[in-house]
């Protein structure tokens, strides 16, 4: 667990179990630009320590070595995090007498304005007890998470108006959203073009379909962006490595049909559960709240990391449904805060025009509401594999294989 200050019993730890992805060691610093270079992998991933008087022996465990000159190390500390960190990292420093010589702490927290930058360009994280440049994906999302700019804006190649656009479709919501008032008619009062009124309505860049658009009102979205598909499969067992399913489909087209035919996968594949005293003419109740259903489904949708390359998975098990979208939680938000309303919207726009399309109102309330109709749900912010899981377990009504 990372925490500052250190103890000498916390820094004799750290030298027996040398070097990892919270710690680097440093002999020496020699310039300000190559300690910027290990501020920035910190602040890029979850924050950690360089120990600098610190080497690394042939065993990879620290040995102490001594800082000789306080004063040049405390400069280069300075211009490295003020003047060749982008934005600038705010260390903490600590000085410790370790074998009668000078060791110093300087601990960089996990950074809130991702991505770090050298000042010369350079976008490292750390990776294990070394760092690496981060790639364009990861990049893509820290640029995301800081609400610098959103890839939901950003217009497809080779998704043209003329060509992926479902105008039926578009107009038809236009008019709803309108009291009834026609594209036509809009476009001849405004003296707009087409391609302007979808620019201004946040669905193109240009003449291009951006994301909210292809998604939302595009003719078929996975001709561009095969992967953005929910693939739902339905289990004998409960084990995800299982070769044998009962059912499975592979759901695409826009969010809308995405949403509502993965619904119907999952409810198909649950019970009817006759209610507790009723009699055998009672229509059977869905075994899992088909409310909170529709929330855990909608959410994946709507908030979904749309820079992974990967689809949303809807699996059925004799005893849990898990829903699996790709992204952890953004901007450090915690599955506590989420409980407690919290939300900051990873696709603003998206978030828009759910609102409007489908079963989904933009509150912060999903989880709360999930929880209330079915108690019996859990939710997994796996950071490691960057993905969020919600796992809905199925009441103990059977002791057959479904």
């Amino acid at each position: 667990m990372i925490h500052f200050p250190l103890t000498e019993a916390d820094l004799q730890r750290i030298l027996r179990t040398g070097e990892d992805s919270f710690t680097q060691f440093k002999s020496e610093v020699k310039n300000a630009e190559g300690l910027a270079e290990e501020m920035v992998a910190f602040a890029n991933s979850k924050g950690g320590y360089i120990l600098v008087g610190i080497a690394e022996d042939q065993n990879g465990q620290g040995k102490v070595v001594g800082v000789n000159n306080l004063k040049s190390l405390n400069n280069h500390i300075s211009n490295a995090s003020t003047e060749n960190c982008v934005p600038a990292v705010v260390p903490q420093m600590q000085t410790m007498l370790l074998e009668e010589k000078a060791v110093v702490v300087i601990y960089v927290a996990e950074g809130y304005q991702k991505p770090y930058r050298t000042k010369s360009g350079k976008y490292v994280m750390r990776a294990g007890a070394d760092k690496r440049s981060v790639s364009q994906e990861e990049l893509s999302r820290m640029f995301q998470a800081s609400g610098m700019f959103h890839i939901e804006e950003i217009g497809i190649r080779d998704a043209s108006i003329d060509g992926d656009l479902d105008r039926i479709r578009l107009f038809e919501y236009f008019e709803r959203q309108n009291e009834g008032k026609s594209v036509a008619t809009h476009l001849e009062e405004t003296q707009q073009s087409l391609e302007t009124l979808l620019n201004n309505l946040g669905v193109a860049q240009k003449d291009q379909l951006n994301l909210v658009g292809l998604l939302f009102f595009g003719k078929n979205p996975q001709r561009l962006r095969p992967v953005f598909e929910v693939k739902c499969v339905g289990f004998y067992g409960n084990d995800l490595a299982d070769t044998n399913y009962r059912s499975n489909e592979d759901i695409g087209g826009n969010l809308e049909r995405q949403f509502e035919r993965s619904l119907q996968f999952v409810t198909t594949n649950l019970y009817k559960v006759q209610p507790q005293g009723r009699s055998f003419n009672s229509v059977g109740g869905l075994e899992i709240s088909k409310v909170a259903l529709e929330e855990a489904i909608v959410n994946a949708l709507v908030h979904r990391d749309y820079s992974k390359i990967s689809p949303i998975r809807v699996l059925v098990f004799q005893d849990r449904v898990e829903i699996i979208s790709p992204g952890a939680l953004t901007n450090h938000l915690t599955i506590a805060q989420i409980k407690n309303g919290n939300a900051i919207p990873r696709n603003p726009i998206l978030v828009s025009y759910s609102s409007k399309i489908l079963p989904y109102r933009g509150l912060g309330s999903g989880i709360s509401r999930i929880l209330k109709e079915h108690p019996a749900t859990q939710f997994i912010n796996d950071q490691e594999t960057q993905q969020f899981k919600v796992v809905l377990w199925r009441p103990s009504i059977t002791n057959e294989t479904i």
